[in-house]
């Protein structure tokens, strides 16, 4: 069984769809059926690479709401990390550009590692407050999972997986996918945002029981 997820690396709401996922391919005991491919999709791609401005200003002013709002928004995504097994810290946790990130999540996944970064990447930013623009992070942050330190600075320093990058977010167009995380399963059959579990056993049991017949 193939999956496709479609999600960027500080949208919390797809570090929540990953660990329910993971718990559902865990409760269907089928790890070993199930081969993931990490797709890109770039929720802020007018972020700055450089420079820090904090989550709650940044939502207060995207949706034009006092900054108590936003930081109400943020406690109840703090909540519901909580019950995912995830320490969002919101408080340390930066507006960040991506592009770059999912270059590094392409290259890794030539070495197998896209979903050992992927991981990387989402603690980095929301449990560690590290700056995912930053190439000088991104390289120390790949070496930690097994990347050649050297070869990944060499490939932000160039245009490398861009391409990559860009035909993942025109395959999101075509699908219609305008929001993640996007989770496809065996080229057919979607699964929007970060459902429940128990949503998404049913929906794995589904796509077997199709496959089987």
């Amino acid at each position: 069984m193939r999956i496709d997820i479609w999600s960027d690396v500080v949208c919390p709401w797809c570090f929540v769809g990953r660990r329910r996922l993971q718990a559902a391919v865990a409760r269907l005991g089928i790890e070993d059926e199930v081969e993931i491919v990490h797709r890109s999709f770039e929720l802020d791609p007018g972020a700055p690479s450089e420079g820090r401005v904090d989550l709650a200003t940044h939502l207060a002013r995207k949706y034009g709401v006092p900054t108590e709002q936003a930081l109400g928004m943020l406690d109840r995504m703090i909540a519901v990390g909580a019950d995912a097994g995830i320490e969002f810290r919101f408080d340390i946790a930066q507006r960040a550009n991506t592009f770059d990130a999912h270059r590094l999540v392409k290259l890794a996944e030539r070495e197998g590692l896209a979903d050992a970064m992927v991981e990387r990447l989402m603690q980095a930013y929301f449990t560690e407050g590290e700056a995912v623009a930053d190439h000088a992070t991104l390289a120390r942050l790949a070496a930690e999972v097994g990347l050649d330190h050297a070869e990944v600075s060499e490939a932000l320093a160039s245009e490398s997986f861009g391409p990559e990058v860009r035909a993942d977010e025109r395959d999101a167009r075509e699908l219609g996918v305008t929001g993640v995380p996007f989770f496809l399963i065996d080229g057919a059959a979607g699964i929007p945002g970060a459902q429940d579990v128990d949503t998404m056993v049913r929906i794995l049991e589904r796509v077997r029981a199709r496959a089987a017949s």
